[in-house]
């Protein structure tokens, strides 16, 4: 099924690139020989305000019934605020994820990967604890208990162990700290 699954995404990833103007976050319906019709969401670049609104016109504007949905990440993080708010909807909508392996997932994407009801994992994902404007960090910010409140209730509604959340704090902003396969597992992101 995984295999299926990777082709579905290749043929898709493929169609979306053709496209004249690559945007953030892009989605687009398609047909698979065997699985019938799919929707893929592909998340790229920056994840900045705005990118929620986008996800959700795609998905409004591809209404009906899918054989799978899936969201393709290849980003460098950004916003953990709009990321969350993404990663609901991606997991209220019931789509999977994907970090193909020429894609990557750092910082706030993991957010997204963490919504994915089924987690598939090629390219590298990596963690950070997050700046936040006006400051280094979650740790100097004047919000930093709200916002670990609300990244821990975001885990745990998703299923995601905290652990996760105590590894991205404990990783300086300034550094990458890229997750194994054990960790991957262990913190239910594969």
């Amino acid at each position: 099924m995984r295999r299926t699954l990777f082709q579905v995404v290749i043929i898709c990833a493929a169609a979306l690139c053709s496209s004249a103007a690559l945007a953030k976050v892009e989605v687009q319906a398609g047909q698979h020989k065997r699985l019938g019709p799919i929707l893929v969401a592909k998340v790229s670049e920056d994840i900045v305000p705005g990118d929620y609104e986008a996800l959700l016109k795609g998905i409004k504007g591809n209404p009906g019934k899918y054989a799978k949905k899936i969201v393709m990440l290849d980003s460098i993080g950004g916003s953990v605020s709009e990321a969350i708010r993404m990663g609901r909807l991606l997991r209220e909508t019931g789509f999977d994820a994907l970090v193909p392996s020429t894609g990557l997932c750092q910082g706030s994407c993991v957010y997204l990967l963490a919504a994915g009801h089924a987690k598939t994992v090629r390219g590298p994902v990596a963690i950070h604890r997050p700046y936040y404007s006006g400051s280094d960090s979650v740790h100097s910010a004047s919000s930093a208990g709200a916002a670990k409140s609300n990244q821990a209730a975001y885990f745990k509604e998703m299923q995601i162990p905290l652990e996760l959340l105590e590894a991205i704090n404990s990783t300086d902003p300034r550094r990458l700290r890229v997750l194994t396969p054990t960790e991957l597992a262990r913190y239910r992101l594969n």
